[in-house]
């Protein structure tokens, strides 16, 4: 009986031997089997880049095929045509980049293209021009002989109605003070943006309040031809004079060389260039020249004075009357405008090109209020001769007077 029992214990423990092995071998063969999925996956996938790669690199093996040749592109000649062209009016240099393009000068005076000189206005205001019509007029039917450029204070938000010949013509400007050294920056400022232009051979300076006192041909031909600057400047004694000077401008300034004018001045390129190029005389202006210095009728006459003295005629070509004295001169109402009155401004006489002939003393005058607009309109093209045709008559323009 106990040896049928062992028997049927040992037939147990066999059964439950043989399903422990059938469920190592199962185990082992679904772990083979999963690792042989897994293998075979990433076999294939690796197979697919080694494909990729190949063909990629088979693309990328050059050909020895010759190839066709490139079309052939036409490109325009490169000459002076950019380099000639002036930047627009509203560009983005500061002061320190304007002045050093704007200084930058060719040392063969004899250019290698055709170029008809142009006179260079430069109206130096607070706002508008309220007296534009008047120089519409003066300017009508001379394209291509003169630039126009503003510096108005940066406050004016322009909504004066613009006269078609100043639209677009104000230059970046910076906030300018009566008597103030910031007065001659906007005047370096305006000279700067005027020489970008390569055809500007004159410049004037002018203000709102200014009326022209010819037509334009006798104006162009007088400064075209003048062989002189016209920047005032004069040895002034008196305490408004000499007693304005500044010990600590020595040695770059001495009291021999301080001279005195009128800010309103014309000039050619060489001393337009000399004026933006200065490094030397107007920083003393600028850290000496304060309150009641008035560096606006200082600075330009003794830096000429200095510098350019041989070339400069010493008088200026606008008329201002200073006969009633004070700090600013005598401004005209409308009731003080009239053909006597223009005409005793035209017939003023000074002499011209050194004295080989003489001439009109007084191209320009001011100050001439907004008053005057409506009576300077009904009289003054008639008095100045302006001229009334469709183009300009270059050879009207350029003959001596």
């Amino acid at each position: 009986m106990s040896e049928k029992m062992k028997g049927s214990n040992n037939q147990y423990t066999s059964k439950i031997f043989n399903v422990q092995l059938h469920f190592i071998s199962f185990l082992t063969y679904s772990l083979i089997l999963v690792f042989g999925l897994t293998l075979g996956i990433m076999i294939s996938f690796y197979l697919k880049e080694c494909t990729f790669s190949l063909q990629f690199t088979q693309f990328s093996i050059p050909t020895t095929q010759p190839l066709s040749p490139p079309i052939a592109v036409k490109q325009e000649r490169v000459g002076l045509k950019d380099f000639l062209k002036p930047p627009p009016i509203m560009h983005d240099m500061d002061d320190e980049e304007l002045l050093w393009r704007a200084s930058v000068a060719a040392k063969i005076p004899d250019y290698p293209f055709e170029r008809v000189p142009k006179v260079a206005f430069m109206f130096l205001t607070k706002g508008p021009v309220f007296l534009a019509p008047l120089w519409e007029q003066f300017f009508k039917g001379h394209e291509g002989y003169y630039s126009i450029y503003v510096h108005s204070n940066p406050s004016y938000n322009g909504s004066h109605p613009e006269s078609p010949v100043f639209h677009g013509r104000r230059i970046p400007s910076k906030e300018v003070q009566w008597g103030n050294v910031n007065m001659i920056e906007a005047e370096r400022r305006l000279l700067a943006n005027a020489l970008l232009d390569i055809s500007n051979q004159r410049f004037v300076l002018v203000s709102e309040s200014c009326i022209p006192l010819f037509n334009f041909s006798t104006i162009y031909s007088y400064l075209i031809n003048s062989t002189q600057n016209y920047v005032m400047a004069y040895d002034d004694p008196s305490p408004v004079g000499r007693g304005r000077y500044s010990i600590q401008m020595l040695p770059d300034v001495s009291l021999n060389q301080w001279r005195k004018g009128f800010q309103w001045f014309e000039m050619d390129r060489d001393l337009a260039l000399g004026v933006v190029s200065d490094r030397i005389y107007f920083p003393v202006f600028q850290q000496y020249c304060k309150g009641s210095c008035y560096a606006d009728e200082h600075y330009l006459p003794t830096f000429v004075s200095i510098k350019f003295w041989e070339g400069n005629s010493n008088r200026s070509l606008t008329w201002v009357d200073w006969s009633k004295g004070g700090p600013h001169p005598a401004h005209f109402l409308r009731s003080d405008v009239n053909v006597e009155f223009l005409e005793r401004l035209r017939s003023k006489k000074c002499e011209y090109n050194n004295g080989n002939s003489t001439n009109a003393c007084y191209l320009f005058a001011r100050k001439f209020l907004p008053s005057t607009l409506s009576k300077l309109l009904k009289i003054a093209p008639e008095v100045m001769h302006f001229e009334h045709y469709d183009g300009p008559k270059k050879q009207k323009l350029i003959t001596k007077i």
